[in-house]
């Protein structure tokens, strides 16, 4: 059967995945093409040569680095010879079609930056999510890029997964899942989350992703967990553990990060010490990101060069309380609190008493970054006032600073 010419770019290439690490590759140019492919070659192990006169910086501090050779000089006939692929991208169209002549005449695979149908081999689109390889052809380069963008994301973000096929064993991942907007978790806290046979969910994870999830996972709330005759922490952790044990992956999803007054440690502690594999995902902690949302900056330039976090959910008179409020009131930063909403007056009176201005500005932000998003405005003397007259309620973050009025 006749082969189809060259030139005719409407025949579908045959896909392949070429096995590079340590075979020659030669890329004739050294431009903006060459710089975004070679990564990839060197990713693949390839022995790579760049012939070129000149080359970007990117493509020259590879070379200095010693990730390839590069030939500075225009191309010569021979150059391909032994090498298993090539890769042509000048700015010169004759020296391109010299250079496929020969790959064409040795029996050498290639791929042209300037004349697709003229080439032996298509570059797809390609990405990589979890050591799993996606390349996608289509004959037009956006949509082959968008079409990659769309399943690396989706892999990568757990939207697109193999319903019945999972690639994790047995074990705990202690996942954070950001401040309450579902779309702030990490992409390997939702890939994992769409990896789970099991979740264990705070009240203050994201209620979003658990509707997300398939039928056949089951979805533990954390506050619902019998307790008996155990602490409630000792009785999570005793059912993560059971669950991993059974041959389930568990995912203990949390509200913020895992290790802001998240007892995320404790968790791993518990893991690590019942011999069940663990691993742990940061999340975006609240303290943080909630004021970001609220248009306020924990630091800002000439204002504040430090912020400190502090859990309010022990008042300043307890004796249980490990804070030095005296010390809080001396710095000159913004004070983040958490879990102080129900505590804020004698948080306040406690700061006031050691030094901080009455006057110095206060925002309160419940549900931050949610749709239920609210923010309301005091100071040190009367944000215990605000507070109960605005009705706020937890989740909510204090904070405390001349920041706060940096708000837009």
């Amino acid at each position: 059967m006749p082969t189809a010419p060259l030139d005719d770019d409407t025949t579908p290439p045959y896909p392949v995945g070429l096995r590079l690490a340590g075979r020659r590759v030669v890329v004739i140019g050294g431009g903006v093409v060459a710089q975004r492919r070679l990564p990839a070659l060197l990713n693949a192990g390839a022995d790579v040569v760049v012939v070129s006169p000149e080359t970007t910086p990117a493509v020259q501090a590879m070379a200095d680095s010693g990730e390839l050779r590069w030939e500075r000089r225009a191309y010569q006939a021979g150059d391909l010879a032994d090498a298993w692929y090539a890769m042509i991208a000048t700015s010169d169209p004759e020296t391109n079609a010299a250079a496929a002549a020969e790959a064409e005449a040795e029996r050498i695979f290639c791929a042209r930056s300037d004349d697709a149908s003229a080439a032996t081999a298509w570059t797809p689109a390609s990405g990589r999510a979890e050591g799993t390889v996606v390349a996608v052809l289509s004959g037009d380069p956006r949509r082959s890029v968008a079409l990659r963008d769309a399943i690396v994301g989706g892999l990568r973000d757990g939207s697109l997964a193999a319903a019945h096929h999972r690639g994790r064993t047995a074990g705990v991942a202690l996942v954070g899942g950001g401040p309450g907007d579902p779309e702030l978790i990490t992409v390997k806290g939702r890939r994992l989350l769409a990896e789970a046979d099991v979740v264990v969910a705070d009240r203050l994870a994201p209620r979003e992703l658990l509707d997300e999830l398939p039928p056949n996972v089951e979805v533990i709330d954390a506050s619902k967990i019998p307790y008996g005759r155990f602490m409630a922490q000792e009785a999570i952790n005793n059912a993560l553990i059971e669950h991993a044990r059974a041959g389930k992956f568990v995912v203990r999803l949390k509200g913020g990060d895992p290790y802001v007054f998240g007892r995320g440690m404790e968790e791993l502690i518990a893991c690590v010490e019942a011999g069940v594999p663990v691993v742990e995902v940061p999340g975006i902690s609240s303290s943080i990101s909630v004021p970001a949302a609220a248009g306020i900056p924990v630091t800002h330039r000439g204002v504040t060069h430090e912020f400190s976090v502090i859990s309010g959910h022990v008042a300043p008179e307890d004796p249980r309380s490990l804070v030095d409020w005296d010390a809080a009131a001396r710095m000159r930063g913004t004070l983040v609190l958490l879990m102080a909403v129900e505590r804020i007056a004698a948080i306040s009176a406690a700061l006031v008493a050691g030094g901080r201005a009455p006057e110095t500005p206060v925002a309160v932000i419940q549900e931050g970054t949610t749709a239920a998003q609210r923010v309301v405005r005091a100071t040190l003397a009367t944000v215990a006032e605000v507070v109960a007259a605005e009705e706020i309620r937890p989740p909510a973050i204090v904070v405390i600073g001349d920041v706060v009025a940096l708000a837009v």
